[in-house]
């Protein structure tokens, strides 16, 4: 699967790792963090979800959430999913997932729990919301990264 990934910090850039040694095709971006092995740099988090079946973000806060949206959004292909692992207000998660509807994409509110350690041993446990289509699309992703 292609993903692009976003937010490569503490949390996501585990996550994006344990998908590119399991074989996936990652493009991640992130302004500070260090790419992680296995994952090839994007330019930016527009370039990062062009073409790709599935975007994941791990962000932050709502509002760094809801300015990234508005970057990929647009780069999606109707049918990809955004899968967002963040830990975000309500309000932003739900935006950004009406959002996405209105763009023709599936959208998964996601937050995880587990911690780094649990983000680098492949062991988070996901808390997930969205529709069964795209939760269909992203589960082999989920199994990777936890449960």
């Amino acid at each position: 699967m292609r993903i692009g990934f976003i937010g490569l910090g503490n949390m996501g850039g585990p996550m994006a790792a344990n998908l590119a040694r399991a074989g996936h095709e990652v493009a991640g971006f992130d302004l500070n963090a260090p790419m992680p092995d296995g994952v090839t740099r994007a330019d930016s988090a527009h370039a990062a979800a062009t073409g790709a079946d599935v975007v994941i973000t791990m962000l932050p806060n709502g509002a760094i959430l809801r300015a990234v949206a508005d970057e990929v959004i647009p780069a999606m292909a109707p049918g990809a999913v955004l899968c967002d692992c963040s830990t975000v207000d309500v309000d932003s998660a739900r935006a950004v997932a009406d959002q996405a509807g209105a763009a023709g994409l599936g959208a998964l509110d996601a937050p995880v729990s587990g911690g780094i350690g649990g983000a680098a041993a492949g062991t988070l446990t996901f808390m997930v919301g969205g529709t069964d289509a795209a939760f269909a699309k992203v589960a082999p992703l989920f199994e990777i990264m936890g449960q």
